[in-house]
């Protein structure tokens, strides 16, 4: 799994924690099944983004019965009501965060697969140039910027860059 470092002392707060969600999705008319439970509760504990693999294992572990479809159809659900964001990290599989972590970006090393965490704030003159050049207003909620990082690049010395011509 890839390190993520917070360079500016963010971390993420569970603002909503499982039972929060679970009361949002009793008044919306949903019903609470042991399943969609315990996959919110995979969510909400987990440190990091969480793929659906991962939150099936854990539904899983308890309910043996479960498919992974379930899963899948229960995050399409509370993305369709907000409840939760996806986020591609460029690993082949879509992870998912609760909107209890906040809006926030990722800078994703293509080099050694670090994921630094950044504020929403910082990709907040791309939208103002995206409505006012393109009138496009951008939803901007979770991206994620793949580069290569500081660390990876000072690998790269000015030697070996002249070297490859």
């Amino acid at each position: 799994m890839a390190e993520t470092q917070h360079p500016h002392g963010h971390s993420h707060s569970h603002v909503h924690d499982a039972a929060s969600i679970a009361e949002r999705l009793r008044e919306k008319g949903y019903r609470l099944t042991p399943q969609r439970l315990i996959i919110l509760a995979a969510i909400e504990n987990s440190d990091e983004h969480i793929s659906a693999e991962d939150i099936y294992e854990q539904v899983a572990a308890r309910y043996p019965n479960v498919n992974i479809s379930t899963v899948y159809r229960t995050l399409e659900l509370l993305k369709k009501l907000g409840m939760v964001y996806e986020i591609d990290l460029g690993e082949g599989r879509i992870r998912f965060h609760s909107e209890g972590s906040g809006h926030h970006h990722h800078l994703i090393c293509q080099s050694c697969g670090t994921v630094i965490d950044i504020d929403e704030a910082t990709l907040s003159s791309l939208r103002d140039v995206l409505l006012r050049e393109y009138g496009f207003q951008a939803e901007l909620r979770h991206v994620g910027v793949f580069g290569i990082c500081k660390k990876c690049r000072r690998k790269k010395s000015p030697r070996a860059a002249s070297s490859r011509k």
